[in-house]
């Protein structure tokens, strides 16, 4: 612990002694030189007449001094962590008052030529630094008894309290405090009448026949989402795992694929073949004579759409669950005379609940932040994401409204989340105890087979019409109108000049920039996921409810509020960020990190809890006993959360229309430029290009992650 201590302590002295402190026009991690040829260290700028950095460095030699002379391990520990919890906080604090705009804090009091002048965003020795005085603190707290005394959980801790309070709290902070924004400053007393208005709780669609207000509309919305896709999901996980349905491969394929699909591809479909004008509306109305309607703009384009986007979620959290359910329950059951249906019914389904449960919040959250299917198909039903979305962009900006709005977003957010943790409750929902279990799942009733055959078979065919209709409109000039074949699309989009060698085609830059930025933000997005979702199962610590409710909070908000704070928060000092491809590579990260977490929580609280103490037992450490035990049993959690930070990062559009640069111009907001200009055949033909080049990933993640062994063969009993 000692030297673990002191090497942290060496490392932040060294951020703050040799490596820039500051950045540069150059970039996050360029070492400027200062005209005299002197390195920008924290050290010489200190000494060059930045006092305030001054104390930096002598907190860290300080501890280091402690640490090299002090005997007493606990009075050690002690005096280490105060110095190091200083030293994080006089490294913020400075960089909060001094900026380059002149001090945001006690401007009165802070007259000096130099700190008025301001200094730059943090670089990379500041980072180094920071990180050097965060895990010296947490080292030293475990030495002091917290957290059992493992170095490991509480550096993880606190390490993630610091991620997510840098990049999610602080910058949705900027937005929502202008809910109680007026103009002489800030009032408590407007809040309330703007937040509890009729627009936003109305019930008048109870008893007449106007629209109710945009929460009750995003609630109702929500909540049947959230059934749908998590009965969907249920129906596709249990005909994966418990039959013998023989095209399970092109069905894993159709399940997936919602989610690798670019923005408004999916509502220009649905309007191409249920729209007024569209394909089957057309043929409905040739063959009985019906009127053809606008029935798919409003409430039920968008929960159809919705549920082709986010039942893959579902299903990616819920296979892992249902296949985690142990065969010798269910052979108990059997044995006590109980039939197929009985023994699902009373065994298998109440063990599948984390999983079912945060399938459901997760579909639920995703259609309250979701604004594009509302967007496109929404018509006149108004939601909390599509008004917010132009309250911030619409022709008369309105801040204020937006974050009122999202703060009435958060509340749905922390309400489902609460009820989410009274159904499950206290109960024990662990299956995989680490005994040998060679038994085989109880196949499925007759009803319930033929109930999941019925519900999922017709919807992965839906799937398929959308997804050919998709494919079909790349090729053709002007889908819905010329349908002549051609190549055009693709060549202008991904055109190769093979006599030079260049790539001459007009996606090239955006598809590149797009594949790099994701394929780094995904496995940080696993990462810091599992991770989160380990300490939660694995782990009790003070404010752990609150810690949870936060690493929901970016997923709960929708992306276009997230952009915007991202670009308040991070366009200033300390932390310049915009217009790098930093910003993306977060923004992808903590946005898409809590369904790492859910899908973790409902994988781990199935892993009986024998495991870890068998393997401390045994003196592994709590870091070799998750890397040895938990991960490999963890396969389903890890792919789920490979798989949608992957995809995501290439498909979001809401956060990333805000932050994208003209170095790092992503793939959405290049095909929402071509939807904006008309060009819907090139749109569509980069969209079949990118659901290409993310099958083609996820098939590769699933050699690389490989599938889960829980026993020696996983086998299901036949209907005899």
């Amino acid at each position: 612990m000692k030297r673990t201590v002191l090497f942290w302590l060496v490392t932040g002295l060294v951020g703050f002694a040799v490596l820039p402190w500051h950045m540069t026009d150059a970039g996050f991690l360029s070492f400027e030189w200062l005209t005299d040829g002197a390195p920008s260290s924290g050290l010489w700028l200190a000494m060059s007449g930045h006092w305030w950095l001054a104390p930096i460095g002598m907190l860290l030699i300080a501890a280091i001094a402690v640490v090299l002379t002090m005997k007493s391990p606990v009075q050690r520990a002690k005096t280490t962590l105060g110095l190091a919890a200083l030293g994080l906080a006089w490294t913020a604090l400075q960089g909060l008052i001094v900026v380059r705009a002149g001090p945001r804090l006690f401007e009165n009091m802070l007259t000096s030529e130099t700190i008025t002048a301001g200094q730059p965003g943090m670089g990379v020795g500041a980072a180094i630094c920071i990180t050097g005085l965060l895990f010296a603190l947490t080292v030293s707290m475990s030495q002091t008894g917290k957290g059992r005394g493992d170095a490991f959980v509480v550096s993880t801790i606190g390490l993630i309290i610091a991620l997510v309070g840098v990049f999610v709290f602080f910058p949705v902070m900027h937005i929502l405090i202008q809910a109680f924004e007026v103009k002489d400053g800030y009032s408590l007393t407007s809040f309330f009448p703007r937040f509890f208005s009729s627009d936003i709780w109305g019930l008048r669609c109870l008893v007449s026949d106007r629209s109710c207000g945009v929460a009750i509309n995003s609630v109702f919305l929500a909540t049947l989402t959230g059934l749908g896709t998590t009965l969907l999901g249920l129906s596709f996980a249990l005909i994966f795992t418990r039959t013998d349905f023989r095209a399970k491969k092109l069905l894993r394929v159709l399940t997936v694929i919602p989610i690798i699909t670019p923005p408004f591809v999916i509502g220009l479909a649905l309007i191409l073949l249920f729209g007024r004008n569209g394909t089957v509306t057309a043929f409905a109305a040739e063959l009985f004579g019906m009127e053809k309607t606008r029935w798919l703009y409003g409430f039920w384009g968008v929960y159809i759409a919705q549920l082709l986007s986010f039942t893959p979620i579902a299903f990616l959290v819920l296979i892992g669950v249902v296949q985690g359910v142990s065969p010798s329950m269910e052979e108990a059951s059997q044995t006590l005379d109980a039939d197929r249906w009985q023994t699902f019914r009373y065994v298998s389904l109440p063990l599948m609940r984390p999983g079912l449960a945060n399938a459901f919040l997760l579909g639920f959250i995703e259609s309250l932040a979701d604004f594009g299917n509302p967007l496109v198909l929404g018509s006149g039903y108004s939601v909390l994401s599509t008004d917010i979305f132009f309250a911030i962009v619409g022709t008369v900006a309105d801040p204020a409204k937006a974050a009122i709005l999202a703060i009435a977003l958060l509340t749905l957010t922390l309400s489902a989340f609460l009820l989410q943790r009274m159904w499950l409750g206290q109960k024990s929902y662990a299956t995989i105890t680490g005994k040998a279990d060679s038994g085989q799942n109880a196949s499925l009733s007759p009803m319930v087979k033929n109930l999941c055959y019925a519900t999922a078979l017709p919807w992965a065919a839906l799937t398929a019409v959308v997804y050919s209709m998709i494919v079909f409109g790349s090729f053709v000039k002007l889908w819905g109108y010329n349908h002549s074949f051609t190549f055009d699309h693709y060549i202008r989009a991904f055109g190769i000049d093979f006599t030079t060698g260049r790539f001459t085609g007009v996606a090239w830059d955006s598809y590149f920039t797009t594949l790099t930025i994701s394929s780094i933000a995904a496995p940080l997005t696993a990462l810091v996921g599992l991770s989160t979702a380990y300490l939660l199962v694995r782990q009790q610590f003070a404010g752990k409810d609150v810690f949870e409710f936060s690493t929901m909070l970016s997923f709960a908000i929708p992306g276009t509020v997230i952009g915007v704070s991202y670009i308040m928060a991070f366009n200033f000092p300390p932390v310049e960020l915009t217009g790098t491809g930093i910003i993306l590579i977060i923004v992808f990260v903590f946005r898409n990190m809590p369904v790492g977490v859910r899908g973790g929580i409902a994988a781990m609280s199935q892993l009986d809890k024998s495991l870890d103490e068998a393997s401390i037992t045994l003196g592994a450490n709590s870091f070799t006993t998750v890397r040895r035990v938990i991960l490999p049993l963890m396969g389903p959690a890890i792919l789920a959360a490979l798989t949608y930070s992957f995809v995501r990062a290439i498909t979001s559009v809401s956060a990333v229309i805000f932050l994208v640069s003209a170095k790092h111009n992503m793939a959405t907001s290049f095909i929402v430029g071509r939807v904006e200009n008309g060009e819907f055949g090139l749109a569509i033909a980069y969209s079949a290009v990118l659901i290409i080049t993310m099958l083609a990933v996820i098939l590769l993640l699933q050699l690389l992650v490989g599938s889960r062994r829980l026993r020696r063969t996983d086998r299901v009993q036949s209907a005899a």
